[in-house]
């Protein structure tokens, strides 16, 4: 079999899993706190046969860190983060760390995202409320404080850099170097009663799987004009 046709086949099958990123980062556009996926691709050069051919590796993923567009919602259990920190929550698979800053309390006070994990702070214990006394006040830093008493901070970590972030639960992260607790809040920590959307560009996504799909066709083409003149040159030799 020819080696074009290895080479196509490498390349259809980057270009699969490049369409099947793009299309879920779509699909979790309107996601509060989603972080979108990117994929980077290299070059793999066979050194069998007389001249080296270069194929298209599989491609890895990882989970883009930029920031969403921040709205207002009014609501005092509501937090966007800002800057590079992410919130520390409790997940049955162990701590994870999110951006979605959507939380709830329940009737026994403990402070939980929408999913029912509970939020943790500063010293990775759950969040503990008063579920009598008015909404809290939480600063830029991450400290609670309820009807005038001090009840700690929002556990805020940033990601050590060179960090491979994988998916949780939800829309949380889990990082393979344990992330440090923040410390600048000058360009970093939480605004009350806001939420930080997805940090997927619908517009630019759109526009990748259109350029996505063409290239697919592109090289399905490739494959059949190939596979064609195979045939007819197997033809020739038969002497049909």
């Amino acid at each position: 079999m020819q080696s074009n046709i290895y080479v196509a086949l490498s390349a259809q099958m980057a270009l699969q899993r490049r369409l099947d990123t793009l299309a879920n980062n779509v699909a979790n556009t309107n996601t509060v706190g989603y972080r979108g996926e990117e994929m980077s691709f290299e070059e793999l050069v066979s050194p069998s046969g007389s001249e080296p051919m270069s194929f298209v590796s599989k491609g890895e993923s990882h989970v883009s860190t930029k920031t969403g567009e921040i709205t207002q919602t009014g609501n005092p259990l509501d937090v966007a983060v800002r800057g590079n920190s992410w919130l520390a929550i409790q997940t049955p698979t162990g701590v994870a760390y999110t951006r979605d800053g959507r939380m709830q309390m329940t009737s026994e006070g403990v402070l939980t995202t929408l999913e029912g994990y509970p939020v943790l702070d500063a010293g990775g214990v759950p969040v503990q409320l008063n579920p009598d006394d008015p909404p809290p006040t939480i600063n830029k830093a991450g400290t609670i404080e309820q009807a005038g008493n001090n009840l700690g901070a929002l556990g805020l970590y940033r990601m050590p850099e060179g960090a491979k972030l994988t998916r949780g639960q939800g829309v949380s992260v889990l990082s393979d170097v344990p992330p440090v607790a923040e410390l600048d809040f000058l360009h970093n920590g939480v605004l009350q009663g806001y939420t930080e959307k997805s940090n997927v560009n619908p517009i630019l996504e759109m526009t990748h799987l259109i350029t996505i799909q063409r290239n697919f066709q592109a090289v399905s083409t490739m494959m059949n004009d190939t596979e064609n003149s195979m045939q007819d040159a197997l033809k020739s030799l038969a002497g049909s």
